[in-house]
């Protein structure tokens, strides 16, 4: 885990730009707002599919792209995929997007982010 003060280096603010960029879509956020919510269990394929009416070969592209910018953990259940958030991933991601709102120059308190989460 990287230390929240900590200066990023290049190659982790584009790996972070990176995840941004995946989710970056409508269908993209609805998998990971879906994957979030039945966390930490996850869901397989065609659970994901029935829930948000993606096709098959869209839904597989979308998850390939999560799953490669390390957003989304897969685990083969026999012949069935489930997915599931990769919060450590996510987390990392808003600790580097919320370090400079909430130290140096305290654009946004810590409380009110704590407060967005409940």
């Amino acid at each position: 885990m990287v230390s929240v003060t900590a200066k990023r280096t290049p190659e982790q603010v584009t790996k972070y730009a990176d995840m941004f960029s995946a989710m970056g879509t409508e269908p993209r956020l609805r998998i990971m707002q879906l994957l979030l919510s039945a966390h930490p269990d996850g869901l397989v394929v065609g659970e994901i599919q029935e829930e948000l009416d993606i096709p098959n070969s869209t839904l597989s592209h979308h998850l390939d792209k999560l799953r490669n910018e390390g957003l989304v953990c897969v685990q083969r259940e026999s012949t069935f995929l489930r997915y599931s958030a990769n919060t450590e991933s996510l987390q990392e991601l808003l600790q580097f997007l919320y370090a400079e709102c909430c130290t140096r120059n305290k654009a946004l308190r810590p409380q009110d982010v704590i407060h967005i989460c409940k």
